[in-house]
């Protein structure tokens, strides 16, 4: 049997209902460049007979001379030319050169990509001493296996500060020219390490780039992965060995290294622990950071060895002009004040003093780094947009909203922190460390740690697109979710701003929705849905509309009895607050009607979305694009019940509006179309279904991709068709 699809759209707040029945994917409109003829030309070749049979062989055999000989004149030329060439072509690049190093990537490769293409996170650090032995065996571990067709992985593993990150970024930059392709995966959030791997399809310009569903860009990066070689990823801080099960290539010439503080990947990868430097290490990197010797190995020992508070040391001393012997003294009399506070659990008091010592000569040069510091640590740790700060001025308190607005105050700023090794920079974005950001929040009361959490989410939430769930708005979301994700947690956990704080999740709940990440989606949902109750009570319209959005996600899932229970609430708020013919109404109602279609129970759900019809054919008239989509729905509903000619005349209806609403090239289009293909079909005109299913499947592989679920469910009926 053919399976239809209904159109469907998940509201956000005053939004429409969007999805899919019976296949239980979604789809949503956007700008297409696709075409819908079906109809395929076969082009057809003639040949001629050997003509002149009884000439003369002597004569062919004294043309194949001739030729043969221009043949080997033009090979031997052509070596000779090419041998030269060859012997005085200059190296690519003669930086950063790496002995002994072989290049991963086949020759020949037909997938080998042009260009380098690679994302650190980080410049190269400068200062980067030691740690010789650990680069080895690094090396070691990834090219062991590289006779194989196996990825080969390492795992760096310690705890926070120990410098795991910067070792992974040593390789990297020693190991440029060695790799096509160096990419940096944040791996802290399930959300992030979805959405920096998927970005790598854009970059590699594979077909699935911009598919909607997220599963079949990261599905399309790893094949690529897996079928080329010549790559590195690295994860970085990765939680725990099953995060990454769906995204680590299982063959394939390249190598991947995972940073994390778990110690446990043993039959993920090969484990490389990484401790604090050893002290020869310590001295030779506070020698070269500080350009000094004396008092080294005092100042190490009373720092642990530990390179986070190494690298925070070297900066104070480099910029202040002190000693060695003098910030030892400092060290050890501020490290008695911060220990009487109490000795901090989740990072080393090493970093805790080293860390106070450097905010205070960076606030004491410029005042508006205190405040600048103090916002970042409640955003994400890594690629904080610059141009988050400079869009959202208006949302900051002052005095740090006139210090952002004045590039040159801004840029002070962000050259004290970042002098101070309390900031790394780049071009467009700001980065600190995790260990940072702790100490920074920690350091601050009560009362100033909710007044800059509140400041985080004012601004994340100002500046993140609206219409999430809009793929024109997506590379911006893959931006901004991370901090999104992140102040939401703070606001939780300190009780702020619930109102905006509800509302932001809601608004990233529906992008992974859209990019159909529904785990994450449901769990965004299911966070806002008490602090809405709270904040407006548990009949407001607001709530309906987190109801509803759950209620979607439920569907999707199969959960149809608990989508159900969700739609039927959210119907009864809305109708209670806004009256039975508003048009909020009708998205309920249609969504309800389509998960009762999955349940079986036709009568009501033709009913439901009769009503939905009636209700958009009153207020935005019957041509309307959601008129069309809850047409379209009822036309799957009467096919089911053996309508067939009622059937055909509603999805007709509905193609007819989409084409004049949408164009000839949207997927919403290639919904009607299908869902024509499978009233035809019943109908028993198999020439007209094969047509029809075989334009809904032109549009979807060029919009949606090969691999997207409802490309998919086209394809198998199109195969049905033809058997």
């Amino acid at each position: 049997m053919i399976l239809s699809l209904a159109a469907t759209a998940l509201a956000q707040g005053s939004g429409d209902e969007n999805g899919t029945s019976q296949t239980g994917t979604s789809s949503e409109g956007g700008e297409l460049t696709s075409d819908t003829e079906a109809a395929r030309e076969i082009s057809k070749a003639d040949g001629n007979g050997p003509e002149n049979e009884d000439r003369d062989l002597f004569f062919y055999l004294q043309v194949f001379g001739v030729l043969l000989g221009i043949i080997v004149s033009f090979i031997i030329i052509y070596k000779f030319v090419w041998h030269r060439e060859y012997k005085t072509k200059p190296a690519l690049s003669d930086s950063n050169p790496v002995d002994n190093v072989k290049s991963t990537y086949p020759p020949g490769d037909p997938g080998r990509p042009l260009g380098k293409i690679n994302n650190f996170p980080h410049p190269h650090n400068p200062n980067f001493t030691g740690r010789v032995d650990l680069l080895d065996r690094l090396h070691e571990a990834l090219a062991s296996g590289e006779r194989a067709a196996f990825t080969q992985t390492s795992a760096i593993t310690g705890l926070g500060g120990v410098g795991k990150t910067q070792l992974a970024l040593q390789y990297a930059y020693t190991h440029l020219n060695d790799y096509q392709v160096i990419w940096w995966v944040r791996s802290e959030e399930p959300a992030t390490l979805a959405a920096d791997y998927a970005t790598l399809a854009s970059r590699l310009d594979l077909p699935e780039k911009d598919a909607r569903d997220q599963r079949v860009t990261v599905e399309a990066v790893r094949c690529w992965l897996e079928q080329n070689g010549g790559w590195l990823l690295v994860f970085d801080n990765a939680q725990e060995p099953e995060d990454l099960g769906e995204y680590l290539p299982t063959i394939g010439k390249g190598h991947v290294i995972i940073t994390s503080r778990n110690q446990n990947w043993g039959g993920t990868a090969k484990p490389l622990p990484v401790d604090v430097f050893s002290r020869d290490e310590s001295i030779d990197f506070l020698q070269s950071r500080t350009r000094l010797k004396d008092g080294a190995d005092s100042l190490a020992e009373a720092l642990g060895d530990l390179p986070l508070a190494l690298e925070q040391a070297g900066a104070y001393i480099q910029e202040t002009g002190i000693s060695l012997s003098p910030y030892l003294k400092l060290f050890q009399e501020r490290q008695k004040e911060l220990l009487g506070r109490g000795k901090p659990d989740a990072y080393p008091d090493t970093v805790a003093t080293t860390w106070a010592l450097s905010f205070q000569k960076a606030s004491e040069e410029v005042p508006a780094s205190a405040d600048l510091l103090n916002l970042c640590a409640f955003l994400a740790p890594d690629d904080i947009p610059k141009s988050l700060l400079t869009d959202g001025v208006e949302h900051l308190p002052e005095p740090l909203a006139s210090a952002v607005a004045d590039e040159m105050e801004l840029n002070d700023a962000v050259a004290a922190l970042k002098r101070y090794s309390l900031m790394t920079v780049t071009d467009d974005s700001l980065s600190i460390h995790r260990l940072v950001q702790a100490v920074a929040r920690d350091r601050l009361s009560e009362k100033e740690q909710k007044r800059w959490a509140e400041a985080a989410v004012r601004l994340v939430f100002n500046v993140f697109p609206f219409q999430t769930d809009d793929v024109r708005n997506w590379d911006e979301c893959s931006v901004l979710f991370p901090h999104a994700l992140v102040v939401a947690a703070h606001a939780e956990g300190l009780d702020v701003v619930p109102k905006l704080t509800q509302s932001l999740l809601v608004k990233t709940g529906l992008y992974f929705k859209g990019r159909a990440k529904i785990d994450e989606a449901r769990n965004l949902f299911e966070r806002a849905l008490p602090i809405a109750e709270n904040v407006f009570g548990r009949d407001n319209v607001e709530v309906a509309a987190i109801i509803h959005n759950l209620g979607g996600v439920l569907k999707d899932m199969g959960e149809l009895a608990g989508a159900k229970e969700l739609y039927e609430r959210a119907l009864k708020i809305v109708e209670e607050d806004l009256g039975a013919d508003d048009p909020k109404v009708a998205v309920v109602a249609n969504g309800l009607g389509i998960v009762l279609k999955d349940m079986g129970d036709l009568g009501g759900a033709k009913e439901l979305i009769e009503r939905a019809i009636k209700i958009d054919e009153n207020v935005l008239g019957p041509d309307s694009f959601s008129t069309a989509r809850y047409v379209n729905n009822l036309g799957t509903v009467l096919q089911d019940m053996g309508d067939l000619e009622g059937a055909k005349e509603l999805i007709e209806r509905a193609i007819n509006i989409f084409e004049k609403t949408r164009g000839p090239n949207d997927p919403w289009l290639a919904t009607a179309v299908n869902n024509l293909g499978a009233v035809l079909r019943d109908l028993g005109d198999l020439e007209g279904a094969e047509k029809c299913v075989e334009c809904a499947l032109q549009i979807f592989e060029k919009r949606l991709g090969e691999d997207h679920p409802k490309t998919k469910t086209v394809r198998e009926n199109l195969e049905l068709l033809r058997r």
